[in-house]
């Protein structure tokens, strides 16, 4: 065994303390999901409408998204732990402010204030940027530091993000909650900008790109005949390699990166052939967003199998997180397993040997999501089988998430990844709203007059009709992305 030198002891170590903050900033990175626990406090002590609450969760979610591109780039021009300490310092004042704004108001008001609500949505707003920097510090450090590793990297990171609303649920019910007056909202929000702020503060000192060792063995491009030539310096017998390493250095060089610029980008049609994508699978089955925020009404349009709708609604969010989970874990370790992706050298793509196209890892959670819309509209007639439809739109937003960042690298670089995944992350921003819009409208127009909720399949049978139809021209898409760059991946 070969005694590790002090570089290298002092490059695990540094290693060791960065995976600690990846998973650190992902498990309190998704705060701001929290809200509904804080919720039904803001009913009763602020006095706040179901419109205004409405608007204040909307601000945090959709912080999440208008600046992902800028904060892309802080990624690939500071490094994950510039992200982090932004983070810090934007969930210390969100949480901060908005539990300072809910202490203050008096017990006995009447009626909403609306600069109370006005505050509150900028600060939750505040938070919700906040979750976009801690996300992108913990998936790009993760994803930089372990590049021929990029599916684990992505998916074990992502996972743990996605764990973070149970684990501050658990929190809050185990240390903010009493029997008799529910949820004390002050404390809770002084413990996360607290808590968030001084994990992400650690993750600032942290999270950094940890360079290779110096003595790992390189690729060589060129079979350049001066290479093996011998002189008198030359060893008689050559130095022992290691087995792995050769197998990593058998690549072969594919073609050129494109123009690094974001212009470069938009000019390339696989680009936009992957927006598309992105806007269908992302828009249509978004976890948190479009089936999670309709499925309690997809519930109630169809016969109970249970006297409590509640209680069937909990079952299948319980499933859409399970499956969304549990597909980036395994999705990850297969990716790289039967589809390493292809590294970067000078101004060459060096593809690895593979077993499978990383691109048909993308295909096939689309033919998923296919072919569950499809059951919603040929076989979904009781609530017993909306459990295809949780899972199958969590495994498909799952595993496209894992799979996502390593296609972005093979295609484009790991230069600008950051920022050509911030771009990317506005297809779901567009596509969310969209397909969720599509739903309300055709519930809306078979909904009766007295206000009743929506009852029977043509709420959703045109909206389900219509995604069928888009997921399947998804997958022609597909197709088109994998003739393009199967040499590539």
């Amino acid at each position: 065994m070969i005694p590790f030198t002090k570089s290298q002891s002092q490059r695990r170590a540094r290693l060791a303390l960065a995976c600690v903050s990846i998973v650190a900033n992902a498990l309190f990175g998704a705060a701001i999901y929290a809200f509904p626990l804080i919720s039904p406090a803001l009913i009763t002590h602020l006095k706040l409408t179901q419109p205004q609450l409405t608007t204040i969760a909307l601000a945090g979610m959709m912080g999440q998204y208008p600046f992902a591109a800028v904060v892309g780039k802080v990624i690939d021009r500071y490094g994950p732990w510039a992200c982090s300490l932004v983070a810090s310092c934007l969930f210390f004042i969100g949480f901060g402010l908005s539990a300072r704004e809910i202490a203050k108001t008096p017990d006995d008001i009447t009626l909403p204030s609306t600069s109370s609500f006005h505050r509150l949505t900028l600060y939750f707003f505040i938070a919700g940027l906040g979750s976009a920097f801690s996300w992108f510090s913990s998936l790009f450090a993760a994803s930089k530091n372990f590049p021929d590793f990029i599916g684990v990297a992505a998916g074990t990171s992502t996972a743990f993000f996605s764990l973070s609303p149970m684990l501050i649920s658990i929190l809050a019910s185990t240390f903010f909650t009493h029997p008799d007056d529910g949820l004390d909202v002050t404390h809770f929000l002084q413990f996360l900008a607290f808590t968030c702020g001084a994990v992400h503060l650690f993750g600032g000192f942290t999270l950094h790109i940890i360079p290779p060792p110096e003595d790992l063995p390189d690729v060589d491009l060129e079979d350049s005949e001066g290479s093996t030539e011998s002189d008198e310096r030359t060893a008689f017998l050559p130095r022992k390699r290691n087995h792995a390493a050769e197998v990593e250095a058998d690549v072969t060089p594919v073609s050129t990166v494109e123009d690094g610029s974001a212009m470069g980008l938009f000019k390339d049609h696989s680009f936009w052939a992957l927006v598309f994508v992105m806007f269908v699978i992302l828009g249509s089955a978004g976890k948190s967003e479009t089936v999670i925020s309709n499925i309690g009404t997809v519930v109630l349009s169809l016969p109970p199998y249970s006297s409590s709708t509640d209680a069937a609604t909990a079952t299948q969010v319980r499933l859409i997180s399970a499956a969304n989970t549990l597909s980036r874990l395994l999705v990850g370790p297969l990716a790289d397993f039967v589809s390493p992706i292809a590294s970067h050298s000078g101004a060459q793509i060096v593809r690895r040997r593979y077993h499978i196209s990383r691109v048909t890892l993308l295909f096939l959670p689309i033919v998923v999501l296919t072919l569950t819309y499809l059951w919603m509209v040929v076989g979904v007639r009781s609530q017993v089988g909306l459990w295809a439809l949780s899972v199958g739109s969590g495994v498909a937003y799952g595993s496209t998430f894992t799979i996502l960042p390593s296609l972005v690298s093979s295609a484009w670089g790991i230069e600008n990844l950051g920022r050509n995944f911030g771009i990317l992350i506005y297809a779901p921003f567009l596509g969310t709203p969209a397909f969720s819009y599509l739903y309300a409208f055709n519930a809306a127009s078979h909904s009766p007059s007295d206000g009743e909720a929506c009852k029977g399949i043509e709420c959703w049978m045109s909206t389900f009709s219509l995604n069928t139809a888009m997921t399947f021209a998804a997958c022609v898409v597909a197709i088109y992305l994998w003739r393009t760059w199967r040499d590539r991946m």
